[in-house]
C-alpha cells in the first residue's frame, strides 16, 4: 500500500499555489497547482541534460557552467557530477523559496548540490543573466549553459520574442558562450522549429531523446563554432 503524500510546505506564485510533497525517503513532488510539475523518481531526462551539457568539460582547467531553473537539484547534481574540482557553477533561480527547498529538505536526494562549493546561486531571472553576459555588462562568458525550465520549448513558444527559446535568446545565449561552448535545453518533447532556430542562429545543434521506450524528453543540445 503506498504511502500517503505529506505536504512539507507551499507559497503562492502570482495566482498558483506551489507545495513540496513528500512520501518516501526520497520519493518528493513539486505541484503547482493541480499540475505535478517535478517528480524525483522520474529524473533520467534532467539528469541527463546536466551530463550531455558538459560533455568535454571533464579535463577543463577551469570551466564555467550556468544552470537555469533549479528544481529539485537533479540537473545540477549531474552537472556537478561530470565537471573537475576546480569548475565554477552558476545557477539562476527566480524563486529564492525553491532554494531554500533544496538546501533544505530536498538537500539528501542530490547530496547537497546547492551547498556544493563550486556553486553559486543568483536569485533571478535566467534570461536577464544571460542578455547582461551577452552584452559585457554581467557574468563572464561561460563554457556551457544549460536551461532546465518545467516549460521547454513547444509547438506554441514565440518564435522571436520568447525570452527562454525565440530568436533573440539564442543570439544573447551564443554570445554569452566563449568559444566551442555549448548551449543545453531541457524540452517535454520534440520541438522541431526550436531546433530549426538553433541551426539558423549558428549552432551546429542536435536533439537526444534518453532512455529507451515509453514517453521520452528532449534534451537539445547546440555547440557554438570554436
Amino acid at each position: 500500500m503506498a504511502l500517503p503524500w505529506k505536504t512539507l510546505d507551499r507559497f503562492t506564485d502570482g495566482n498558483e499555489t506551489l507545495e513540496l510533497r513528500q512520501r518516501g525517503a526520497k520519493d518528493f513532488l513539486i505541484t503547482l497547482g493541480s499540475q505535478v510539475l517535478m517528480n524525483s523518481m522520474a529524473q533520467r531526462s534532467e539528469m541527463a541534460l546536466g551530463t550531455m551539457g558538459c560533455r568535454g568539460l571533464e579535463h577543463h582547467a577551469d570551466p564555467r557552467v550556468l544552470v537555469g531553473g533549479l528544481g529539485m537539484g537533479c540537473t545540477l547534481r549531474a552537472v556537478l557530477d561530470a565537471l573537475p574540482e576546480t569548475a565554477e557553477v552558476v545557477v539562476a533561480e527566480l524563486n529564492p523559496r525553491i532554494v531554500e527547498w533544496c538546501r533544505g529538505p530536498l538537500a539528501p536526494l542530490t547530496d547537497g548540490a546547492v551547498s556544493d562549493p563550486r556553486v553559486t546561486v543568483s536569485v533571478g531571472d535566467v534570461a536577464a543573466l544571460i542578455g547582461g553576459t551577452a552584452c559585457g555588462t554581467g557574468e563572464k562568458p561561460f563554457d556551457a549553459i544549460i536551461i532546465d525550465l518545467y516549460r521547454g520549448p513547444h509547438p506554441k513558444t514565440d518564435k522571436t520574442n520568447d525570452p527562454f527559446y525565440g530568436t533573440g535568446a539564442i543570439a544573447n545565449a551564443r554570445k554569452a558562450l566563449k568559444p566551442g561552448g555549448t548551449f543545453a535545453v531541457w524540452g517535454e518533447t520534440f520541438d522541431e522549429a526550436f531546433l530549426k532556430r538553433m541551426i539558423k542562429g549558428g549552432f551546429k545543434a542536435t536533439c537526444e531523446r534518453p532512455g529507451k521506450g515509453g514517453y521520452r524528453h528532449a534534451v537539445f543540445l547546440g555547440k557554438k563554432a570554436g
